[in-house]
């Protein structure tokens, strides 16, 4: 396969992620030290979180790799399938929460900012390790259990991602991701 794995594809968008998740930390030290930041920031998370983790990535995922696997015999009930899908899940909840706390911590309201570190540390929490296992257990074997015809077919579907989010949207939420970590700074 002279292009990419599918799964280098994904790998690299793990490595976006892992920038946010950074600022996020950042943020949560900058909170939990009293001092604030900013509200568009975090809308900032929220809407990379939304569109390039869950729309994006997490899409790529689950509408076209997990199907895949499970159509050549990886079982979608078992591990790593629906754990990783659970986790999915369990993301897009968190990111929710994020929205709600970073919404209470624009309007400055009472007990917003303990709510906005609270759903800042689940986010953190869930993600390395996810992105764990996706790297080192799921795409391993993923590689080994797809054929070449099935790698051009999924990264053919990659690209059909792409353009339905929009043709810029991947590098504006790159930069987005690189521009988070200076955002997230004592105000």
């Amino acid at each position: 396969m002279d292009r990419k794995k599918p799964t280098d594809i994904l790998e690299e968008e793990h490595k976006i992620i892992q920038k946010v998740v950074a600022a996020m930390a950042v943020g949560v030290e900058v909170l939990e030290t009293g001092k604030d930041v900013k509200a568009d920031t975090v809308r900032n998370i929220v809407e990379f979180m939304r569109t390039f983790g869950d729309k994006c990535h997490h899409g790529k995922e689950e509408v076209y790799l997990f199907p895949l696997l499970g159509h050549r015999g990886v079982p979608m009930h078992g591990c790593p399938l629906a754990v990783l899908i659970h986790e999915h899940e369990m993301g897009r909840v968190l990111v929710k929460e994020l929205a709600s706390a970073g919404e209470a911590y624009g309007k400055k309201a009472t007990s917003a900012k303990a709510a906005l570190i609270q759903s800042l540390k689940g986010l953190i929490k869930l993600y390395p390790d996810h992105i764990w296992k996706e790297n080192y257990l799921l795409f391993p074997m993923t590689n080994k259990v797809l054929s070449e015809e099935d790698q051009k077919d999924l990264y053919e579907k990659f690209e059909e991602v792409e353009r339905s989010i929009g043709e810029d949207t991947h590098e504006r939420f790159e930069k987005m991701a690189e521009k988070l970590s200076l955002e997230m700074q004592p105000i």
